[in-house]
């Protein structure tokens, strides 16, 4: 367990990620299936922590790296099926969302109101529709106007962000084709000038299957590993498990493998591009070792996108860290089982009196880290 030490740290910056909060947990006088964050109370404390105490005596970042709002899972708004992807659509899922968790938006305000604190979004798959500029700026809006300057959401095709030498983020779908979209040519403006985001076919099979399918099993999008989740589906709820395999697999070949077949006659390459959409829940530890043991320059790479969290160091001395996310999981896997959700984030601590030290990384503390509300130490290692 670490404890917490007050001198000679200038800066900490603090990571979470895929905390996907929707339209509230009733809407309308309903219950509100698609609702998947229910920690308002401890995401408010983890904010008011980082703002308060000893906090106040050093610089804290608060970077949300990505799918902080979920506004794929939204649908209460009156607008018809493509109008779904509309701007005037997206803004008012967005409005929908900052009235449900209007505590968070006002401890986010709060946080900004000091001085040395500054908050980073970058934008995730499920929020990718903040890249329509009304959205920001209504979003900077709710900032008071003194403040807003140390409120940045990124916008360029840059994914990744690096608030200090040798720590890359990224929010993580950029590793997956079926979530990709291009920021600077993903709007498109129809005669009338209105404006539709273009999603990647990720956020349509968000959209028309796991959407559906959460109102009969809202666990649906939250059990993994996914294979078995089917084997156990299969064996225990036969029934729904068989219509939503069958829905997976005619929503992908008809949406990718036949577009796609008239799109490209060469059937080699056809197989090809579609082996690669189907590589969902990918392995990051596997995709990203590579890129940071061959960089020297890089101490740490941090994601989310797959809400696994996990911490990996490895021979070299360089960090692996998936965020994980605030929402309730299921995980089937011995080592890894366990239901709910964990309140995890990064952590790095910035000590410039190590940088003397001849170890390029020395003055770097990064960990892992379990929210756990607010006591003497509100947070465990994770590992």
């Amino acid at each position: 367990m670490k404890f917490l030490q007050k001198s000679n740290i200038q800066k900490t910056i603090i990571v979470v990620s895929d905390l996907h909060l929707g339209a509230g947990a009733i809407v309308n006088h309903r219950h509100n299936f698609l609702e998947d964050f229910h920690y308002d109370k401890e995401l408010i404390e983890f904010i008011e922590y980082h703002s308060s105490g000893y906090y106040l005596d050093r610089e804290v970042e608060l970077i949300i790296n990505g799918d902080f709002f979920d506004l794929l899972s939204v649908p209460f708004v009156k607008y018809f099926d493509d109008e779904f992807w509309s701007e005037k659509a997206s803004l008012d899922k967005l409005k929908l969302i900052l009235d449900a968790h209007y505590g968070v938006i006002q401890a986010i305000r709060d946080f900004l109101s000091y001085p040395n604190n500054k908050v980073v979004y970058i934008l995730g798959n499920h929020d990718a529709e903040l890249v329509f500029e009304s959205l920001r700026n209504y979003l900077s809006e709710q900032i008071p106007e003194n403040d807003r300057s140390k409120f940045r959401i990124l916008t360029n095709d840059e994914t990744v962000y690096i608030p200090v030498e040798g720590v890359v983020l990224k929010h993580g779908h950029e590793y997956e084709l079926a979530h990709q979209y291009s920021i600077k040519n993903c709007i498109a403006t129809d005669i009338n000038y209105n404006k539709y985001f273009i999603p990647p076919w990720g956020s349509y099979y968000v959209t028309r299957v796991i959407n559906k399918f959460k109102e009969g099993r809202d666990y649906i999008n939250a059990v993994r590993p996914v294979n078995k989740f089917i084997i156990n589906g299969i064996i225990y709820d036969p029934l729904y498990t068989i219509r939503f395999i069958f829905a997976n697999f005619y929503y992908f070949l008809m949406v990718r493998f036949v577009m796609i077949f008239k799109q490209n006659k060469k059937i080699i390459e056809v197989f090809s591009h579609v082996k690669n959409e189907v590589h969902l829940f990918q392995n990051y530890e596997s995709l990203t070792e590579e890129y940071l043991t061959s960089d020297p320059n890089i101490k740490a790479l941090i994601v989310g996108h797959t809400h696994d969290p996990i911490f990996r160091e490895y021979d070299d001395g360089s960090i692996f860290i998936n965020t994980g996310t605030w929402t309730k999981m299921y995980n089937l896997d011995f080592g890894k089982n366990f239901n709910g959700a964990k309140l995890t984030f990064a952590r790095i601590d910035i000590n410039e009196k190590n940088l003397e030290n001849n170890a390029k990384f020395d003055h770097l503390d990064i960990s892992l880290n379990e929210w756990r509300g607010r006591s003497d130490l509100p947070f465990v290692s994770f590992r």
